[in-house]
């Protein structure tokens, strides 16, 4: 089965924030100074400067209240979606001197296969970073299969489906101390027109089983602490990143069922070797029904993480449960002396129960290698491509404006 997933990564989710924070009544700015350094890196634009024989007057490390626009067109085919055509891009921008850095981030996508995908993440921080408002906006028009509850589901037993989905997201996250943050939020999700076709096979499958539904609503509040020591939010060298959301969905605010969730999600990055530019990221993302059923739609599952990131290798939905554990490691490394091309290589594996209370299935690897092409040094924002190998026959392209994670 070949998957096709491509987006605007924020590299955060529910923060794309940078390192330092206001302590007392001192500001320290983070590492991606307002000051240009001289640098000798290059990126896409200076590529096209040299060749037009022009000169670039941007510099690496140096964004301002001036925003920078990273933008990228792409075009894919893959057997899921057929003929793909997509727009991605972000912009960074600092709201004051010493704020970190704010970004707006935004795709479009449409494909051969009628599915229509835009979704907007944005993350934007108050002068001395006070307030840090973080929303994740989105509406698809998605054909996409199911393939049974469980990390031990098999491929063949497919079931086709087809649903609208729109999302709004809203998080206000106040400073505590240090690099911590704190917060609410107000999370909503609907899907209408759910249709489903069945398994090949005839046999009922684990949708029908879970209780299909053309129409479900999600809506409720969010209780968030964060904590963020990375130097750069959209391409992270050192530092690490804590999040942990707490959600209740209630038929007093509207949703079709009560439930509540928790996700927790953790990354560390290393130089390795120490000194180098070369980095080690550990990601790690935990998601758990607690209480209730949602509708089958909401529960954790492969690449529903807010940067459809988890489970390169596999196609979006491919796995799906009550309670789903993830783990990921990806090596990142230089080519070009000049940081213009870069490359990874990752490993994940992941492993999801089907209903609340029952065990946690098999688990299920990935891996593969991927390449990286600087578009702005300035926000050090890269064209991420990769092609991951998960079981079972699954491999699939991946494209990104910004890293995975």
């Amino acid at each position: 089965m070949l998957a096709f997933n491509i987006n605007a990564s924020a590299q955060n989710d529910r923060s794309v924030s940078l390192p330092q924070l206001v302590t007392g009544k001192k500001s320290v700015a983070d590492t991606t100074k307002v000051k240009a350094k001289k640098s000798d890196q290059k990126d896409l634009p200076d590529v096209i400067h040299q060749l037009f024989h022009t000169k670039s007057s941007v510099q690496s490390d140096s964004v301002t209240s001036k925003p920078e626009i990273s933008v990228v067109p792409a075009i894919g085919y893959t057997l899921v979606s057929k003929l793909a055509l997509v727009l991605s891009g972000n912009v960074a921008f600092r709201t004051g001197p010493q704020s970190r850095i704010s970004t707006i981030i935004a795709s479009a996508s449409y494909t051969q296969n009628k599915q229509f995908i835009m979704p907007v993440l944005s993350s934007i921080w108050t002068k001395n970073n006070k307030y840090n408002f973080v929303g994740d906006y989105r509406f698809y028009q998605y054909p996409q299969s199911t393939y049974g509850l469980g990390s031990s589901s098999s491929i063949k037993n497919v079931d086709p489906m087809d649903f609208s989905f729109a999302r709004f997201y809203e998080t206000a996250l106040r400073h505590v101390t240090g690099n911590w943050y704190a917060g609410l939020g107000y999370a909503i999700d609907t899907y209408w027109n759910v249709s489903h076709s069945g398994t090949a096979s005839g046999a009922v499958s684990d949708f029908g089983k879970y209780g299909t539904f053309s129409h479900s609503v999600s809506s409720g509040i969010t209780f968030n602490i964060l904590h963020d020591s990375r130097d750069n939010s959209i391409n992270p060298a050192k530092g690490w990143y804590g999040d942990v959301q707490y959600r209740t969905s209630s038929e007093f605010l509207g949703s079709t069922q009560n439930w509540q969730s928790l996700i927790i999600d953790l990354r560390k990055y290393i130089p390795f070797p120490a000194g180098s530019d070369n980095v080690l990221a550990l990601w790690s993302y935990d998601w758990f029904i607690l209480q209730g059923k949602p509708s089958y739609l909401n529960l954790p599952s492969t690449s529903w993480d807010p940067n459809s990131a988890t489970g390169r290798g596999y196609i979006q939905g491919r796995f799906r449960g009550a309670q789903m554990v993830y783990a990921e490691s990806e090596y990142r490394f230089k080519i070009t002396r000049n940081g213009l091309i870069g490359g990874v290589m990752f490993i994940n594996a992941e492993s999801l129960s089907a209903q609340q209370g029952t065990k946690f299935q098999a688990i299920q690897p990935a891996f593969g290698p991927g390449l990286r092409v600087k578009l702005n040094k300035t926000s050090r924002t890269n064209i991420a491509v990769d092609y991951g190998f998960g079981r079972e026959g699954s491999r699939g392209l991946f494209i990104d404006v910004g890293e995975i994670f």
